[in-house]
């Protein structure tokens, strides 16, 4: 009765938002520890970039895909290029949640597009930081979710938080998503994966896992001698939660297709690109042409890669991983291995498979702090220096 006394009365807040501080407070440590390792990369960036002659800012915000989501936002879809192969490369092929950002800010602000992409990505990468936080901290307690924040900061590709692209906003979108699942908040879960689904074409790894969960949780209330009807009425945010999920990314690729016109035009807006899921044939050729040529060094360390990243999520699955996060990372990683298209962008497509990082994050959150700490300022370094020498290089595209 107090509680509920208290929400009437006019001036006072709300019970949310005291909650809301609540846990904005738990999670102060990971939002600190994410953003000084972060700042680290930047700061490395800003000054290797000094001495290779070359602009950080421009690294970020002006380069590869953060081009395109720019021209998508200052012009609208329609903007081809036609390489001298006679390819056409089309910006139908970047989701349209970001440049909309980037659209709606710059208009209300004196950034450009492409500072305003940059800014979407560090708040977003902020926000994507909190939901590693409480995941972590509702599976392994606090102290393992602080970690799981810091080293999802510290993954070597850790840099593309930071630019003009869509995989922080994306992650925030997907990690909120299933936590709200977690919790048992079905339609914001559907809303969320919706917006995800606007970010990225992996959003339908959201989708399938608020799907699946939603399926087998009717499915143990049926076993348990309750029809679905009960099981629905039960969980009144279900159905409208399962049915939100897959509007965003349905929505996209329908309007791509009559644009078009062609049922499949964004997978072929997509195949222009050389994009395209080919069950991995491709990649497995280039580890193999790797392997047999004088790069054998550089197939040895893929493999190497691909089976950590397998290891760690079968690891996650024994440990007793939630179903949404072992269903969300278990598509993600799928998608991306069977990808084909420009392989150095692989380890960039799998920065939203943060679940991959709990087995870590939970193992660090028994070591003695300062030890646990020494390890993440020892990946952080490395993240840092090798982020500077990608970016300057090669790069992502």
């Amino acid at each position: 009765m107090n509680d509920l006394a208290s929400a009437a009365v006019p001036g006072r807040p709300p019970r949310a938002v005291p909650a809301v501080r609540a846990a904005l407070r738990r999670a102060a440590p990971a939002l600190a520890a994410f953003a000084t390792v972060r700042l680290l990369g930047l700061v490395v960036l800003a000054v290797w970039s000094a001495a290779d002659g070359k602009d950080w800012h421009t690294l970020l915000t002006a380069r590869w895909d953060a081009l395109w989501y720019t021209r998508v936002a200052e012009q609208g879809y329609g903007y081809t290029v036609q390489l001298p192969t006679g390819e056409v490369h089309s910006n139908l092929a970047f989701f349209p949640l970001l440049p909309w950002l980037e659209r709606g800010l710059s208009a209300l602000s004196p950034l450009s597009a492409a500072d305003a992409g940059m800014v979407v990505s560090w708040l977003a990468s902020l926000a994507a930081a909190w939901a590693l936080y409480a995941t972590g901290e509702r599976l392994h307690g606090h102290r393992a979710g602080v970690a799981l924040a810091a080293l999802w900061a510290a993954v070597p590709v850790g840099i593309v938080q930071s630019m003009a692209y869509s995989e922080s906003l994306f992650t925030a979108l997907a990690a909120w998503s299933l936590y709200a699942v977690l919790t048992g908040r079905w339609v914001w879960a559907g809303v969320l994966a919706s917006l995800a689904g606007l970010t990225r074409p992996v959003g339908a790894a959201v989708v399938a896992a608020v799907w699946l969960t939603a399926a087998v949780t009717l499915w143990r209330q049926r076993s348990g001698g309750t029809g679905v009807r009960a099981a629905l009425r039960a969980r009144p945010g279900l159905l409208p939660g399962v049915l939100l999920a897959p509007l965003g990314w349905c929505g996209f690729f329908l309007w791509v297709g009559a644009r078009q016109g062609s049922f499949t035009g964004y997978l072929d807006v997509q195949g222009d690109w050389g994009n395209g899921f080919d069950g991995g044939l491709a990649f497995g050729a280039f580890v193999w042409r790797q392997l047999s040529g004088p790069a054998f060094a550089a197939g040895l360390g893929l493999l190497a890669g691909v089976g950590l990243l397998v290891w760690l999520y079968l690891r996650g699955v024994r440990q007793g991983q939630p179903l949404p996060l072992a269903v969300y990372c278990g598509a993600v990683l799928l998608l991306a291995l069977t990808a084909k298209g420009y392989f150095g962008s692989k380890p960039r497509l799998m920065l939203p498979a943060y679940p991959l990082l709990l087995p870590l994050a939970a193992g660090l959150a028994r070591w003695r702090p300062v030890r646990a700490w020494v390890v993440v300022g020892l990946v952080a370094a490395g993240s840092a220096a090798y982020g500077a020498f990608w970016l300057n290089g090669s790069g992502p595209p």
